[in-house]
């Protein structure tokens, strides 16, 4: 508990410094920027006074200082103009985006937008001009960078919370891994018990059919504990019928789930070999049909079809259930993602993750109709 508090501390530690970085490289950049801001002001302004200059001075003096200054404004785009705010002349602006029409009366205003114009008399006052000029492309770059500081920063942050909540996520199914493993070796001691015990009623003389029904929950039992034992670890595919491995999922649920629904199962073939984890195929179809039954509130009917094409067979689950609207047939597969008010949201996650990752098929929905009833469709390769 002290350590978890030491570590939450070192952690509000961190990203308070970090704000305080932060917030110290914005504010410098700020300052910079403004500081830089009036530098070219002042360039501007000395440009001004050279051009002033060369209207009043004497025609003999020596203008090689303000045709210099002049010369070498490169960077910061202007344009002049005349008291009436006609354009007379631009520098450093894009020559070839300037033959298109408004080009400049567009910068005019962009200028006008961004700094206070610069007065240059001539001919002692008689004659005024106008001195228009927006940020240099240096000084508009800077103006973005503690954006782009932020975003950097936000990026980087993001990336170290994936990271650490994908190393949580890692540890919890490490948990959950661990946690399957163990419930399927503490399953299996009193399971072979109750094997025994079945063998203790058929020598008792107990009703066959009693003693088959036992059985039968006793392997379900023993099937599941081996479902928990696989969590975390690469299923062995092997070859089985799939119409036999299909029918038994198919029957057992059907002898366990009320009267008032009719099953029925569907196969031209009665030999279909297919690459299959019999448990965790078994897994998928059970999910399947309870899913059925849960949509028909235990009344309806529950048709399997498989179908042998080629090179694959299809399995087809049709319910007249109360059927899934479309916006929620991408969502369904979803981990977490249950229309139930009591439900995990695993049992479609698991199932194409088991069709899909494992068996490399496809699961979807085929059709659906809302007071009708869905179609599921499981594709696997021959």
């Amino acid at each position: 508990m002290a350590s978890q508090k030491h570590i939450q501390l070192i952690r509000w530690a961190v990203i308070i410094i970090s704000f305080i970085i932060v917030a110290s490289i914005l504010w410098n950049t700020y300052d910079f920027f403004q500081k830089f801001k009036n530098e070219e002001r002042a360039k501007m302004e000395i440009l001004a006074g050279a051009y002033e200059r060369f209207s009043t001075a004497d025609l003999n003096a020596d203008f090689s200082l303000e045709d210099k200054i002049i010369g070498k404004n490169h960077n910061i785009p202007m344009i002049i103009t005349n008291e009436n705010d006609s354009i007379t002349d631009w520098a450093n602006l894009d020559s070839i985006k300037s033959l298109k029409e408004n080009y400049i009366i567009k910068q005019l205003d962009v200028m006008k937008n961004q700094n206070d114009p610069i007065l240059v008399s001539h001919n002692k006052g008689n004659v005024k001009q106008l001195i228009y000029y927006r940020d240099s492309d240096l000084l508009t770059k800077l103006k973005y960078y503690p954006v782009a500081l932020i975003l950097i920063l936000f990026l980087f942050a993001s990336v170290i919370y994936l990271f650490f909540k994908s190393n949580k996520v890692a540890e919890q199914n490490k948990l959950w891994t661990g946690m399957a493993k163990e419930t399927a070796h503490q399953i299996g001691t009193p399971l072979s018990s109750l094997l025994g015990w079945i063998e203790i009623l058929r020598l008792e003389n107990v009703d066959e059919n009693t003693v088959t029904e036992i059985e039968k929950d006793v392997t379900r039992l023993n099937t599941i504990a081996e479902r928990f034992s696989k969590i975390g670890s690469n299923p062995v595919l092997k070859k089985h019928n799939i119409v036999e491995a299909t029918r038994n999922s198919f029957l057992y649920l059907q002898s366990r789930s009320s009267k008032q629904i009719e099953f029925k199962f569907k196969s031209l073939n009665e030999d279909i070999p297919i690459q299959l984890n019999i448990q965790l195929y078994s897994w998928v179809i059970e999910n399947l049909v309870k899913n059925a039954i849960d949509a028909m509130e235990g009344k309806g009917k529950i048709s399997l079809s498989i179908i042998e094409y080629d090179n694959d067979v299809s399995i087809l689950i049709t319910d007249n259930g109360k059927g899934i609207s479309k916006n929620l047939q991408q969502k369904i597969f979803t981990p977490g993602f249950t229309t139930k008010k009591r439900g995990w949201g695993l049992g479609l996650s698991l199932a194409k993750r088991i069709i899909e990752d494992y068996h490399n098929g496809k699961i979807a929905v085929q059709k659906s109709e809302i007071g009708k009833g869905t179609t599921f469709i499981i594709s696997l390769k021959k």
